[in-house]
């Protein structure tokens, strides 16, 4: 009878320490690169509103929405170090939730071709590299020399080897993937350029005459 009685104990001081952990937990949710849902919905369109945030309002927590958080911890007297915890969380008039996924969603559309012709052109290449190749594009996009989109951009004619040789059509892998949503979300290691180029492979006159304003592993990219 006492062991049932000492089991019963145990148990019941494990549950204790289980409800009371819950609180703990849910205090320690935060929001930070990688995350997604619709707390970062919400994070995005409050910085949005404020004027700290203006790439999309797509629960994505990339580059851009760090980048913003950064700035709104530094303008409200917050530790600056671009997570969403519980005290930047009340400065925004937010609750957040427990649990925070981290998981990567299937990319489509725009993103999944973005990280078709990063796959195909930068493979080889730096991260870091990867992402700015995606931003070439995008940049294409915004300027009013190239077409309006990502598809029209890359598929321009002449624009990409990859699409002439085919290359374009092969699976991009998660850092493809990735790279996508960061050049999207905002992060552009390049400055603004519009060209790139591997200077070991290229012969074209033209695109060597062209101002170079970084390097990024094999490839220069120029305005």
């Amino acid at each position: 009878m006492r062991k049932v009685l000492r089991s019963g104990k145990i148990l019941l001081l494990a549950l204790l320490i289980v409800l009371t952990a819950l609180p703990v937990l849910s205090a320690e949710a935060a929001l930070k690169r990688g995350s997604r849902g619709d707390d970062v919905t919400a994070v995005q369109k409050k910085l949005k509103q404020w004027g700290y945030y203006d790439g999309a309002v797509d629960g994505i927590y990339g580059y851009a929405t760090e980048r913003a958080v950064r700035w709104f911890q530094q303008k409200n007297g917050l530790t600056v170090d671009g997570v969403v915890g519980p005290q930047t969380a009340a400065a925004m008039g937010l609750n957040l939730s427990s649990t925070v996924s981290g998981t990567t969603k299937p990319a489509t559309g725009d993103v999944y071709l973005l990280a078709q012709c990063i796959y195909s052109e930068a493979r080889g290449e730096p991260y870091k590299g990867q992402v700015a190749v995606g931003a070439v594009v995008l940049n294409r996009v915004k300027s009013s020399a190239f077409p309006n989109s990502i598809s029209g951009v890359i598929y321009q004619r002449g624009a990409f080897s990859a699409v002439d040789d085919g290359q374009i059509n092969l699976q991009p892998n998660d850092s493809a993937l990735k790279a996508a949503k960061d050049a999207m979300n905002g992060w552009d290691p390049t400055g603004g350029c519009l060209y790139y180029y591997n200077p070991a492979k290229t012969t074209n006159r033209w695109i060597k005459s062209r101002p170079i304003v970084v390097r990024i592993g094999n490839h220069v990219f120029c305005k």
